[in-house]
């Protein structure tokens, strides 16, 4: 487990779907994102079998404080013939760890029906003031 960079795009992107023809974009945004999305790896053999990104945002300052950074978590993947091994637990155990280091508020992930149950075993709880705003389609 260790967090990755532009180093690791080929593989970030690989997992991600992103093709070739799009890897020196990608690239360009994983440079232009360092300071605010920082991507965790997991390798077996020095090849690439998951990823967990850690969205690092900020909230504007109030109630007594000037620091109000959080985090969420973004596209959780394990490679599929490397799940159940505990790896994805110890993405988020990286993700968790960075965000107690950086002192975030708090941690929020957003995540699929099927993956409810991997959150809640990694410390993550429902939350009822959450609420969703999307727009309406055309």
């Amino acid at each position: 487990m260790r967090r990755a960079g532009v180093a690791d795009a080929a593989a970030l992107a690989e997992l991600r779907g992103i093709g070739p023809e799009q890897l020196a974009a990608y690239a360009g945004w994983v440079a232009g994102h360092a300071e605010t999305h920082l991507p965790f790896v997991a390798e077996a053999d020095g090849y690439v079998v998951g990823s967990a990104w850690l969205l690092v945002a900020e909230r504007v300052p109030g109630n007594g404080s000037l620091d109000r950074r959080y985090g969420d978590v973004q596209s959780v993947m394990v490679r599929e013939e490397w799940r159940n091994q505990g790896i994805g637990a110890a993405l988020m155990a990286a993700i968790l760890a960075e965000a107690r280091a950086r002192g975030l508020l708090h941690v929020t992930v957003h995540s699929g029906r099927r993956a409810i149950d991997f959150y809640l075993r990694n410390g993550f709880s429902h939350h009822r003031q959450l609420l969703l705003w999307e727009p309406a389609e055309p």
